[in-house]
């Protein structure tokens, strides 16, 4: 049977059988949605999933939750672009953190019951630090959602044809109906389906693509052939066939200052700056039914995270050489098309790879992976924005004391005007070919200088709520200075006035974010009056009891349940696989 009529040419040949992949997936994410509702009775069920649910569930919703449209579009364009240097984003900038929020920072979260991570920036500092960083998370979120938007809206046009707007309306329209429907609870459980869904789509097309470009041997030997042929414009292959120095992800011609901007910038202040303080990675844990559930669940979450290197990266650098347009895009020519309509961009690379070697029918399951993995990007977006901006918002500070059925109403109102706005966000993600430079340049706004306010305040009780507030503001400032002075970082609005390429300068502005932060708090905190001991239990690692952080039962149960012995297995597997590569 012949595929349905497009508008236009389309980048995919997808078939009948296809198609009905495609639609039975959707069909079962809308039944979801509707379950979902039928236990959504007041506001902590929509935005918390009224704490209910157990770690294996939040645990996989929590990685799901990440493995959206950039984290597969956006690493496997960082595969095509940069090679193996990328598995930095998950062995060292993703994995300590996720275990330090599960050890150290989610008693806290969970123990004191805030519905959101800037609810807990009002308990530690008052309303100067909490309207700052509700404010710049709502912004961050539509711009992030904005990003997955535009991602999953180019997956429809390249499968219909559909002109760009048309698609991300209908993309948009799609992930609003869920989340209304059923809040929090229908985004986690999708995020559970969605995630063996990706697994299903993408591992076959690593499998697959392997195979093709002759094993692994092949494939480093296509990279080096490329390396030699286009040399001063494509990265030397053994910068590119080894994670370390990353000289080619960074931008830094020194090996000394490659590694620094990697463990300091990316493993330290953006990645514990994402990771710890990021509610929407948070909400997932704050959704589970015990304190120790809480801790387990990035850790759980660990676990597929240090392995899904292998299916976005690895078929990022099997396009690069397999795929003649991307090969063409790595060695500096232009190519008409792509998803997009306006060129053919790294962006574009898995799409390609999938278009190349997947048969009809694994190429349904691959659409519908992506599929999944960007509506569950943007559903984490969309549902961490209507909480915060509910609560820490427009309860807070605009419209006060009114019943639980109204905040709900505001919550479903938020959705909607997010995912709208989002269609516009979604323009800005367009100037980049490589998502992943724009990404990481809002994280060094909004998530550096978060996480040095919060670190600083959670292990010093002499930090003031002054320092909280005048150290977020000057952090984000700082981030955004540097970014916008240096080559790449913001694309065509970028000076060039510092000399970095490639991700570096995103480094570059997050550590610098975070040591203007910490050092203005410092001195503020020095000169201005910090709170009473005694408000600060549950806030403050000093004044807070140790049988306030853990749950009593969880030593009476097995090593396999409990949280300790689960962190130190993910600690020493992800240490082995940075020994190997």
């Amino acid at each position: 049977m012949s595929s349905p009529t497009v508008l236009a040419s389309t980048l995919i040949d997808a078939k009948f059988v296809d198609y009905l992949i495609i639609l039975l997936y959707f069909g079962v994410v809308m039944g979801i949605g509707l379950l979902a509702r039928r236990q959504v009775s007041d506001s902590l069920d929509f935005f918390l999933s009224g704490r209910s649910l157990p770690a294996w569930v939040t645990g996989l919703a929590f990685i799901s939750a990440n493995l959206g449209a950039v984290e597969i579009m956006g690493m496997s364009a960082n595969g095509a672009q940069f090679g193996l240097p990328a598995v930095h984003y998950f062995w060292v900038g993703a994995i300590p953190a996720m275990l330090f929020l599960g050890v150290v920072m989610m008693p806290f979260y969970y123990g004191s019951k805030v519905r959101s991570v800037p609810e807990f920036m009002f308990r530690r500092f008052g309303t100067g630090a909490h309207l700052v960083n509700s404010i710049s998370f709502a912004v961050a979120q539509l711009l992030i959602a904005g990003i997955n938007l535009f991602l999953l809206g180019s997956i429809v046009h390249a499968l219909l044809g559909w002109p760009l707007w048309v698609a991300l309306i209908v993309a948009a329209v799609i992930v609003l109906s869920y989340i209304t429907l059923g809040g929090l609870s229908a985004a986690i459980y999708n995020e559970v389906l969605q995630f063996f869904v990706i697994v299903a789509a993408l591992l076959p097309l690593t499998l697959i693509g392997l195979h093709r470009v002759g094993g692994w041997d092949g494939l480093t030997d296509g990279i080096t052939k490329a390396a030699d042929a286009n040399p001063g414009t494509v990265a030397p292959a053994a910068d590119q066939l080894n994670s370390w120095p990353g000289n080619a992800l960074t931008g830094f011609t020194s090996d000394f200052w490659s590694v620094v901007g990697i463990v300091f910038g990316l493993g330290f202040v953006l990645s514990f700056g994402y990771w710890t303080t990021n509610f929407v990675e948070v909400q997932r844990a704050m959704a589970s039914n015990s304190i120790s559930s809480a801790r387990k669940t990035p850790i759980i979450g660990a676990f597929p995270k240090m392995f899904i290197p292998f299916i976005t990266i690895i078929p990022g650098m099997i396009a690069a050489v397999l795929v003649t347009d991307i090969a063409k895009v790595k060695a500096g020519e232009a190519v008409a098309g792509g998803a997009s309509g306006e060129g053919v961009t790294y962006n574009d690379s898995l799409l390609l790879l999938m278009r190349d070697v997947l048969p009809n029918g694994l190429l349904g399951v691959a659409i519908a992976g992506l599929l999944a993995a960007f509506m569950a990007g943007m559903a984490a977006n969309i549902s961490a924005f209507n909480t915060v901006w509910s609560y820490d918002l427009w309860q807070r500070y605009v419209v006060k004391d009114r019943s639980d059925e109204y905040y709900l109403l505001v919550g479903r109102i938020a959705t909607v005007a997010a995912v709208v706005i989002a269609i516009f966000t979604a323009s800005l993600a367009s100037n980049f070919s490589n998502i992943m430079n724009y990404l990481q340049t809002l994280f060094g706004f909004f998530n550096a200088p978060l996480f040095a306010t919060f670190i600083l305040g959670m292990f010093w009780k002499r930090m003031t709520p002054t320092a909280g507030w005048v150290g977020l503001v000057a952090g984000t400032v700082s981030a955004v200075a540097v970014a916008f002075l240096s080559e790449d970082a913001f694309g065509s609005w970028s000076t060039g006035a510092i000399p970095i390429g490639g991700q570096g300068a995103s480094f570059v502005a997050a550590g610098a974010a975070f040591v203007v932060d910490i050092l203005l708090s410092i001195v503020v905190s020095l000169v201005t009056k910090p709170k009473e001991a005694s408000e600060l239990r549950g806030l403050v690692y000093s004044e807070t009891p140790r049988e306030d952080l853990v749950d009593p039962d969880e030593a009476a149960r097995p090593w396999y349940q409990r949280t300790l012995p689960l962190a130190g297995i993910a600690l020493v597997l992800v240490i082995i696989l940075n020994l190997i590569f």
